[in-house]
């Protein structure tokens, strides 16, 4: 379990004054200019130690995906951070955005620096208006105190950074997506390469990186990469925002020590599983995108990247939605098939095809109302999608039912049969 003093994320609950002056008695904005004047290289080589891998979904290694931003490209560089966080299931980034604002800012600085760039988007789910709404007056809080803007915080590097609220489209979480909406065209991925870091928003250098992810780095370098890779396991270190939701006696957000059991945080953090832990079915450990876990798996896995993979699944956002007996898990996939069915962009044919067919074969399934050998074409249907699109909602839209009918395809054949002998009768 976290220590109390380990812990980043001192406001989570806005119990304190979010503004500047109570962001200043946490800490914040302490001693910024002499991070900088350590330099890029050692801002990114800290990180690196650190083993901070993204806090967005993917778990990529942040310090390695920095680095890959060009030296002297000739170009202005741009860091764009990713507040769009349309996940169903998923509420971290909106606390750190509407309860310690600066927390961010003072990380997209460092960041931003480390990366040698001079100006910063965010992102922002168009939804967000209390986060927004913080977060812009944190800003100018910081403008005016000269935090940000010409010589931000004294240390002889220019930085701004501009909101830029969104529309509300699922598809622009995906960093290209979110690129072709900053500049003012249809939110659609990108083909890569080029990546990014090498062609990225104005076909200048940019990295597109997540807010949790950045608003920790200025508190690794205060207080060292190694006591932030003494928090959890190897390569998956540091705190977590974990988001409980569904069948809990709490719901909330939390944040806890990387690697934490599933069971020890929804009963110490979450007040349990409602009606018991016995009465648990399964779990969405990391958001609607990945596969769910039966409760046989939920006894004893550990919230972390690796651990998850370990069992097809994934920690993804950290989201993790809770589903207890009384579920329709057939009902539940269902709701997510079309939610990634209403929120392909259309772009790709596999998916653009294949979300919509997914969708109703669910819906179909829901009452039995399809033969055994479906199941099977189902399945061939989510590989067909898979691994075949330009982005991963192709994947996001797969993977829930891949886990459904991993775990619960008995449930699903019970209904056939169930189904078939009503029309027997009948």
């Amino acid at each position: 379990m976290l220590k109390e003093k380990d812990k980043i994320f001192k406001n989570i609950y806005g119990y304190d004054d979010w503004g500047i002056e109570g962001s200043r008695k946490r800490g914040i904005w302490s001693n910024t200019k002499d991070l900088i004047a350590k330099g890029s290289d050692y801002i990114i080589e800290e990180i690196k130690k650190s083993d901070l891998r993204g806090r967005g979904g993917a778990g990529f290694p942040a310090g390695l995906k920095w680095s890959f931003m060009p030296k002297n490209s000739g170009k202005p560089h741009y860091l764009v951070i990713n507040a769009d966080e349309s996940e169903p299931g998923t509420c971290k980034d909106r606390e750190i955005l509407r309860n310690d604002p600066h927390l961010l800012l003072e990380g997209c600085l460092v960041a931003g620096f480390a990366m040698q760039a001079h100006a910063c988007y965010i992102y922002i789910r168009g939804e967000y208006y209390n986060e927004s709404s913080n977060l812009q007056k944190a800003i100018d809080e910081a403008y005016v105190a000269s935090l940000i803007g010409k010589n931000a915080c004294g240390s002889k590097w220019d930085f701004d950074i501009f909101l830029h609220r969104g529309a509300g489209a699922y598809i622009c979480g995906e960093e290209t997506a979110l690129l072709e909406s900053l500049e003012g065209k249809k939110g659609q991925p990108r083909l890569k390469p080029p990546f990014p870091a090498g062609a990225g928003l104005y076909g200048c250098p940019t990295t597109v990186t997540n807010v949790e992810t950045v608003a920790v780095v200025p508190t690794i370098l205060r207080r060292g990469a190694q006591w932030f890779a003494g928090i959890g396991n190897p390569k998956n270190t540091g705190t977590k925002i974990f988001s409980i939701s569904g069948h809990v006696n709490n719901p909330c957000n939390v944040e806890e020590e990387m690697g934490i059991p599933l069971k020890e945080l929804i009963e110490k953090h979450a007040g349990g599983v409602i009606g018991g832990w016995d009465n648990l079915l399964a779990v969405i450990p990391g958001g609607a995108s990945v596969s769910l876990i039966p409760k046989s798996i939920c006894d004893n896995i550990k919230m972390d990247f690796d651990s998850l993979q370990g069992v097809q699944s994934g920690l993804g956002t950290a989201a993790v939605i809770v589903m207890n007996k009384t579920t329709d898990i057939v009902e539940a996939i269902t709701r997510l098939s079309y939610f990634y069915k209403h929120e392909s962009c259309g772009q790709c044919t596999p998916c653009r095809e294949g979300t919509g067919w997914m969708f109703r074969i669910m819906k179909k399934m829901i009452d039995g109302n399809v033969q055994h050998e479906d199941i099977d074409k189902l399945l061939d249907v989510t590989k067909q999608v898979e691994g075949h699109t330009i982005c991963a909602l192709g994947d996001a839209a797969a993977w829930p039912i891949q886990g459904l009918m991993r775990h619960f395809r008995p449930e699903i054949e019970k209904r056939i049969e169930e189904n078939q002998q009503r029309k027997a009768v009948a």
